[in-house]
């Protein structure tokens, strides 16, 4: 693996030379030059709908197999698997009314406290109009840690939708090991990915469907699902009578945005070149999130030592395995009031409960959350130090780093 070297990656990105230092990664990346070159060059590059006899045609289907292809090689499925969306959102949206078809009375879903509310209200409302049941599993609010899920399985589940982590608290359950219980009991598991494919190798085959945003990852806003070409081949979602039957493009609905497609090949693109090493793009990925992983890590716990050094913070998430992600209050101060004195000082962690609502209301926060720190590959020490100074300023101490 090469060494992952944090100067020359902050390089990439124009919007560093601001000079905020960024925590707000997890709601959206910052993004690197040459993905905005890919989504300039492709605007303004002769465009049509997809075909193969013009050379705008060619450069259309072109555009749109390559980024599935991308998308396939960074989560280790397969390109004829890999449906492209709005949002995650917008996305889940779709499969669940898709799902809710095959739902019957008496039927059951899970769904976890512990997830972004797009990994649940979809599901809520899809079962509520299939009159199928809903399961909550709940997370121990001291350790952030997902309680059990196989009390909760019976033969009537139909679905299990988690977070590989969360958006809040950075918990990583272990959603492979979920989705065997789940498989045991003849259910599909839906794993929300979006806060993890940014900070982790990731090797989506074990999941029915996993799903995941470019943006959180250098790329432009938009949503990608996968899953097995023969398990979307089940499914008969709501679309235009003339519009194609096939899979993946069965679920795509009116013309893709082939500018951001280009976008995001770019965006895992540049992933494979931050640390990688192998033959493949997919092994260049793998080796480079590893690297991310590393560094991403080693900072977090520097973070957390100085942060707790503080009087007055409160930490929240403790779990064995997380994300780079730390969520913290501070006595006196609202978040609200402590996310805006940080970004006097040009620190950018904004406050709130970041569509979490289910861990945010099970941690007694409400709607106010709290302050979120996360990290990204372009983090580097003296982010860090900036935004433990300016924590440390609110409370006039001075802690060592």
């Amino acid at each position: 693996m090469n060494s992952f070297d944090v100067i020359a990656v902050r390089k990439q990105f124009p919007a560093l030379d601001e000079g905020a230092a960024h925590f707000d990664g997890p709601g959206g990346s910052q993004t690197p030059q040459a993905v905005a070159d890919a989504v300039a060059r492709t605007m303004t590059s002769a465009l049509a709908n997809r075909g193969r006899l013009t050379a705008a045609e060619r450069r259309a289907d072109e555009t749109v197999l390559a980024a599935r292809q991308a998308m396939a090689d960074l989560l280790g499925s397969t390109p004829q698997g890999i449906v492209f969306g709005r949002s995650m959102t917008q996305l889940t949206y779709d499969f669940s009314r898709a799902l809710a078809k095959t739902w019957s009375a008496g039927d059951e879903v899970i769904v976890t406290r512990l997830d972004h509310d797009a990994n649940v209200r979809p599901w809520v409302q899809a079962a509520q109009a299939a009159g199928a049941t809903i399961k909550w599993l709940g997370f121990d609010p001291e350790t952030s840690e997902l309680d059990d899920i196989a009390p909760l399985l019976t033969d009537r589940t139909r679905l299990v939708a988690v977070t590989a982590a969360s958006n809040l608290l950075g918990t990583r359950p272990d959603t492979e090991r979920i989705a065997a219980q789940v498989h045991e009991a003849g259910a599909l598991i839906y794993v929300d990915g979006v806060h993890l494919t940014a900070h982790a190798p990731v090797d989506a085959r074990y999941a029915d469907f996993f799903v995941c945003s470019p943006y959180k990852f250098f790329g432009p806003h938009l949503g990608v699902l996968t899953a097995a070409p023969e398990l979307l081949e089940t499914l008969r979602p709501d679309k235009l009578l003339p519009s194609t039957d096939v899979v993946p493009e069965r679920f795509e609905l009116g013309t893709l945005s082939y500018e951001l497609l280009a976008g995001t090949t770019a965006a895992v693109d540049f992933i494979a070149g931050l640390a990688g090493t192998g033959s493949t793009r997919r092994e260049r990925l793998v080796s480079s999130l590893r690297a991310v992983e590393a560094h991403e890590e080693a900072l977090r716990d520097e973070l957390e030592s100085s942060l707790r050094a503080i009087p007055g913070i409160t930490l929240y998430g403790h779990a064995a395995h997380r994300t780079p992600t730390l969520l913290f209050a501070l006595d006196g101060h609202t978040p609200a009031e402590v996310s805006a004195q940080l970004a006097e000082a040009g620190v950018n962690a904004p406050a709130g409960s970041f569509y979490a609502y289910e861990p945010a209301q099970h941690l007694g926060l409400g709607p106010a959350g709290a302050v979120r720190a996360g990290l990204a590959p372009y983090t580097d020490r003296s982010d860090v130090d900036r935004l433990v100074a300016a924590v440390a300023a609110l409370t006039g101490s001075n802690p060592t780093n």
